[in-house]
C-alpha cells in the first residue's frame, strides 16, 4: 500500500512531512505551501491508521515511509516529524541512514523510551475512557493534554476532528494489523549522522522535554531549540513561526531549494 499524500512544490530537495499520533497530515497546512514557496519539493502524508490510508495488514511506519519515497523517487529526504511522526523519523533514519539529508523533530517521541509515571497514568486514564466506550472523553483528554496555550478554538477543533477519526479507524482493527516494532533502540540513534532540530516546547509534558535533552546528545549533529511558547503540536499553536523555523533549519543545513521569484 502507497500511504495516502499530497505533493507540492517543485524543488530540487524532497521535504517529508510525518503527523503526530493525535493528528493526521492536515497538521501540516501552515507549513506544507510555504516550504514549497521556499523553494522544496514537499510531501505529507497519512500514516496507516490515519487521515486516509487504513490499516490493512501488519506494517512497519519506518518501511511504509521508505516505500513513499521509492514511490515519489526520492533517494533522500529531509525530514520532518512532530511526536509519533518524530519517533517514526528517527527510526527510518536510523534504518536508512544514507536516505535523509536532515531530521528537523517536534517535541519527538523516541524508539525504546520508557514512559513516565505520569505519562503512564495519562495513557492508562485514556484506555478506561476506551473501554468504558467514552469516546468524546478520551477525544478531550487528548485535546486538552497536547495543546498549548497558542492554541485557538479553530485549532483545538481540528485536533479534536483528527483525533475522534483516529479512535474511529484504528479501535476496529484486529490485532493481526497492528504496528511491527522497526527493531530500532537508543544504541541505534548515534549512527544518524544528519543535521538534527531538535525542538522542544516548554509548556509540553516532561517526557517530551526531556526526550529532547536526550536526542541532542545522542545525535551527532543535533543542535536543541526550546520554544517558550509552545505545548506539544507547535505546528499548529504557530503555524507561521513554525514554517519560519523550519526554512531556517534546511538552509542552515544545506537542504537546497529552488530559486525563488
Amino acid at each position: 500500500m502507497t500511504l495516502i499524500h499530497d505533493l507540492a512544490g517543485e524543488g530540487p530537495s524532497t521535504v517529508l512531512l510525518l503527523h503526530s499520533g493525535v493528528c493526521d497530515r492536515r497538521m501540516w497546512d501552515g507549513q506544507f505551501h510555504a516550504l514549497a514557496g521556499a523553494g522544496h519539493r514537499v510531501v505529507r502524508c497519512d500514516l496507516r491508521g490515519y487521515g486516509d490510508t487504513p490499516i490493512d495488514a501488519p506494517h512497519t511506519h519506518a518501511e511504509d515511509v521508505r516505500a513513499l519515497l521509492d514511490e515519489i523517487g526520492a533517494d533522500r529526504a529531509a525530514v520532518v516529524g512532530s511526536s509519533f511522526g518524530g519517533e517514526v523519523a528517527l527510526e527510518f533514519a536510523a534504518l536508512h541512514p544514507e536516505r535523509v539529508c536532515a531530521l528537523a523533530l517536534l517535541c519527538s517521541g523516541a524508539p525504546g523510551h520508557e514512559p513516565s509515571e505520569e505519562l503512564r497514568a495519562w495513557g492508562a486514564r485514556e484506555r478506561d475512557l476506551l473501554i468504558a466506550g467514552d469516546i468524546d472523553a478520551a477525544v478531550e483528554l487528548n485535546v486538552d493534554t497536547w495543546l498549548g496555550p497558542d492554541a485557538g478554538p479553530e485549532v483545538r477543533a481540528l485536533v479534536r476532528a483528527m483525533q475522534r477519526h483516529i479512535f474511529d479507524v484504528q479501535l476496529p482493527v484486529p490485532e493481526e494489523h497492528a504496528p511491527v516494532d522497526a527493531g530500532v533502540t537508543a544504541e541505534d540513534l548515534p549512527r544518524i549522522g544528519a543535521p538534527a532540530l531538535v525542538v522542544s516546547g516548554a509548556h509540553d509534558v516532561p517526557d517530551f522535554r526531556a526526550l529532547a535533552e536526550d536526542l541532542a546528545r545522542l545525535l551527532p549533529a543535533a543542535r536543541h531549540e526550546r520554544l517558550d511558547w509552545a505545548g506539544h503540536l507547535p505546528a499548529l499553536e504557530r503555524p507561521a513561526e513554525t514554517a519560519a523555523l523550519l526554512t531556517a533549519f534546511l538552509a542552515e543545513a544545506g537542504v537546497p531549494g529552488a530559486a525563488v521569484r
